[in-house]
């Protein structure tokens, strides 16, 4: 998309341009330069980027989300959890949800232009306010620095901490002063995830294994909300919540499973045009750029930005629900004589 979109006339347009924050255009586009093969190829340096660089970020926005430069997002909506239910009540596909939205905190860039202090000020403000939290939430905040390899790399192997290594993100910049500033809280029954500072500020998780949606769901709702009343984040009136990367606005919500659906996965290029249908992604088992595992896909709403939090949550709902019936379908075929 950085290809397609950054003509010699944008370019010249842009080529002078600064944010406030003295953020330029080789910040934006640095990561995509570097990695020809990236399928968007810019990041955010900072909030401003996406109005200073606009003449770029919108066209890309437009592509990836079918989201118009006259759309705007909608105002923020959780609705209520407990409509969407369980998704596999019987334990027979979904392994393990996770839903998770991306915050940035309001007056600081983005990883391309923070400087040391800014990870360091942000890490002891997030880590403040998330080792008050009581009640399920309560836990502690385990800062990168000084944490063994041994216990990084279990953390990394149980899918709780990020890894450093993304070559996309180390091309923007994004890993500067690593691993200072950077942590992960998690609370006592490891349910709920923050992670401090890895592509943007914060990431907050919930998850637990089976398809138990409403109460994973639910949690992150009470978590985001009760974080909220202490800092303030970042979200602009037209593309909503702001982060690094242009895929990830709007809500920035990723709801996803871990599900078995090895008959699905025998005709993959068929699976991932059903799975489009029901503006669902699809990637392997650890992941994205991973393959599946014992047929077990690592399924994701797509749509982010241009509806509702809850209307993407329940967009995911009924595409994994319609999923599970193709499958069952195809195991009724395979039983019958």
């Amino acid at each position: 998309m950085l290809k397609k979109y950054l003509t010699r006339e944008v370019f010249e347009l842009l080529k002078e341009r600064k944010t406030s924050y003295g953020s330029t255009l080789l910040d934006v586009i640095r990561s995509g330069l570097c990695n020809p093969d990236s399928h968007i190829g810019i990041y955010a340096a900072d909030p401003e980027a996406y109005v200073v660089f606009k003449e770029l970020f919108n066209p890309v926005i437009e592509e990836y989300h079918g989201f118009e430069s006259s759309s705007s997002q909608p105002e923020t909506n959780w609705g209520n959890p407990e409509e969407l239910g369980n998704l596999d009540p019987d334990g027979a596909y979904i392994i393990s949800t996770r839903v998770r939205c991306a915050r940035s905190i309001e007056g600081y860039p983005f990883n391309p232009t923070m400087n040391e202090t800014h990870y360091l000020d942000l890490e002891k403000k997030v880590s403040g306010v998330l080792e008050s939290l009581t009640d399920d939430l309560k836990g502690q905040y385990y800062p990168l620095l000084g944490m063994s390899r041994e216990t990084q790399d279990q953390l990394i192997e149980d899918h709780f901490l990020f890894k450093e290594g993304d070559r996309f993100l180390e091309a923007a910049n994004s890993n500067r002063f690593w691993p200072k500033g950077r942590g992960i809280f998690f609370n006592d029954t490891k349910t709920f995830l923050v992670w401090c500072n890895e592509e943007d500020h914060l990431r907050l998780i919930s998850m637990e294994e089976g398809g138990d949606l409403a109460t994973i769901y639910g949690r992150l709702v009470d978590a985001v909300s009760r974080i909220e009343r202490e800092i303030s984040f970042s979200r602009n009136s037209r593309l909503g919540y702001l982060t690094f990367c242009p895929t990830n606005l709007g809500t920035t919500i990723r709801a996803s499973v871990h599900i078995k659906l090895p008959r699905l996965g025998r005709d993959f290029e068929a699976f991932q045009e059903m799975a489009r249908k029901f503006y669902l992604q699809v990637r392997g088992t650890r992941g994205e750029h991973t393959e599946s595992e014992d047929g077990v896909y690592d399924i994701s709403n797509q749509r982010r930005l241009g509806l509702t939090e809850f209307q993407a949550l329940s967009e995911m709902r009924d595409g994994i629900l319609q999923l599970i019936e193709q499958e069952k379908a195809l195991e009724g075929t395979e039983q019958s004589p």
